[in-house]
């Protein structure tokens, strides 16, 4: 399938249907936003971070002890706009979009980082994949892989979403667990028989 070009992804935000339309909200510049075959997005101002000190491990094979730690192990915190946020080399922490994005039936979208970021280092880690149906912020798993400290800001642009056409049919829409999120979310894990097979003691 063919990457949607600026003049494409502008046609599914103003499709006269509502259940038709890309809706990405809110775009304070849109014509800034929109490069060729793509379409910026900025970092919200929500974050969960890892408190690595305070908890050695996280085991997969107890499911129930494994929630109950996450809960220990990540803290959400909330950064003013205009005020910095600093992510030292090695640390993971999990933002999300500022805009919420509404992903119509026949369209899907991958989340890419942009070049600029990746040159010093820092990494969108996310599930890249977003699928036909799925409306919300989109988490991000952020990482600085440089060798220095990165200071970002709220509401910069973080990333980018480059849309492909999907059939249309209501088995493609999306229904995971992370419904329609407003901020980055921890995650709800779930372990099914077949998982427990391959852990098991």
């Amino acid at each position: 399938m063919s990457v949607l070009c600026k003049s494409e992804i502008l046609c599914w935000m103003e499709n006269p249907k509502i259940e038709k339309r890309l809706i990405i909200t809110p775009l304070i510049n849109p014509k800034k936003c929109l490069g060729t075959s793509s379409i910026d997005v900025r970092l919200g101002n929500q974050f969960i971070l890892m408190k690595r000190q305070s908890f050695p491990l996280l085991d997969i094979s107890n499911p129930e002890k494994l929630i109950n730690n996450i809960g220990r192990y990540q803290e959400k915190v909330v950064v003013k706009f205009q005020q910095q946020f600093t992510l030292h080399p090695g640390q993971l922490v999990l933002g999300s979009t500022l805009e919420y994005v509404k992903i119509p039936s026949g369209l899907m979208c991958y989340m890419i980082g942009k070049s600029t970021w990746g040159r010093l280092g820092l990494i969108i880690a996310t599930a890249t994949k977003i699928d036909p149906g799925f409306t919300g912020c989109i988490t991000l798993e952020i990482i600085n892989e440089g060798e220095v400290p990165l200071v970002l800001y709220p509401g910069i642009p973080i990333a980018q979403l480059v849309f492909h056409r999907t059939s249309e049919n209501d088995e493609s829409l999306y229904r995971g667990k992370y419904n329609c999120p407003i901020g980055p979310q921890f995650p709800m894990l779930k372990i099914d028989s077949d998982f427990k097979f391959w852990i098991k003691k």
